[in-house]
């Protein structure tokens, strides 16, 4: 007996590593000095004074469940980067690079790599390096043909210019960066509202979305680097990727508790999905708000003379973004 027999194929391993190498490649920056291949990634630190090291890590949820009834999976990786990066940005910090965790019962290297490649896109987008990771056969840990991911991501700022939230005060403005859709939270609730209350399959073509429902679903999440990058000159207050939590519990991890969020429903359009969401799974407005990000993926706060210059900026470069709202003296929280 040997341990292919116990169902680790390590040829199987080693064949995807060999796949991965040119697709991370792709990614590598001059910082980087080791990367796929050995046991550890190297990475060299230049032309910072007093640098802040920021991390994130997070997954893709049960999105992925979307991912293997569609057989695609060449979307989530940019979706695991985006969970990441998105909060290391709100710090004010830019990413580094970032690793990934593949595991799976029976590792087929042409899913895998099909992961890597979204993966590595995702990195491409944010400007980040792609220098290491892990996959790991698990026989009998998952089901036949499913897999999970994780990933790390490492950003760095300059000691004084780390986002000081304290500065957020009653008056200052609150601008909403639009969503891609429904990014990567809430999808436990998204499968049970179509697939199992209403028997809808991800083939299915929705005429309100213009497109099957699976590839709706699949809809890469949005990564935000490059639209906070061009807001770099401005002061920005404050900022909130609003993932898990929706607006209700991730605004308020930003303000004192002597303020509130107050949001102004109907300053910009709730994308379709949504409101299909809530109409079928009968939902509660503020179970919405604390679900989904209603078509706000990232949040920003700046002081109210500086919104004419940060939406001519983000206008700029394509990103749609709205004045959804104010800061008011409140006993905390998000008042819609």
């Amino acid at each position: 007996m040997n341990y292919k027999d116990a169902g680790v194929n390590i040829d199987e391993g080693n064949k995807l590593v060999e796949m991965i190498k040119p697709i991370a490649k792709k990614t590598l920056t001059d910082n980087v000095l080791e990367g796929i291949g050995g046991f550890a990634a190297l990475f060299e630190i230049k032309n910072y004074k007093n640098p802040v090291i920021v991390s994130s890590t997070d997954g893709v949820g049960t999105k992925l469940k979307i991912a293997f009834m569609m057989d695609k999976h060449d979307t989530v990786g940019i979706d695991l980067v985006a969970m990441c990066v998105n909060d290391i940005i709100v710090t004010g910090a830019k990413p580094l690079f970032f690793l990934d965790y593949f595991a799976t019962g029976k590792l087929k290297s042409e899913v895998a790599v099909e992961v890597i490649k979204g993966i590595a896109e995702g990195c491409k987008i944010a400007g980040c390096a792609l220098i290491g990771g892990e996959t790991a056969e698990l026989p009998g840990f998952y089901k036949e043909g499913e897999y999970d991911l994780a990933g790390f991501c490492v950003g760095i700022v300059e000691k004084e210019e780390l986002i000081d939230t304290k500065s957020i005060k009653e008056g200052d403005a609150i601008i909403g960066l639009a969503s891609s859709g429904i990014h990567s939270n809430g999808y436990s609730l998204v499968r049970k509202v179509f697939f199992e209350k209403n028997n809808f399959s991800v083939k299915d073509f929705i005429p309100e979305l213009g497109m099957n429902l699976g590839d709706a679903l699949l809809t890469p999440t949005k990564i935000y680097v490059k639209s906070i990058e061009a807001l770099k000159e401005l002061k920005i207050k404050g900022m909130a990727h609003i993932t898990g939590g929706g607006f209700i519990d991730n605004i308020p991890r930003i303000l004192r508790k002597s303020i509130a969020a107050k949001i102004n429903k109907g300053s910009w359009k709730i994308p379709t999905i949504f409101n299909l969401i809530q109409r079928l799974g009968d939902i509660e407005e503020r179970e919405m708000y604390r679900t989904f990000n209603m078509g706000i993926g990232m949040v920003v706060i700046v002081d109210p003379s500086d919104v004419d210059k940060a939406l001519e900026k983000l206008n700029g470069i394509g990103e749609k973004a709205y004045v959804i709202g104010e800061i008011v003296e409140s006993e905390g929280g998000v008042i819609l």
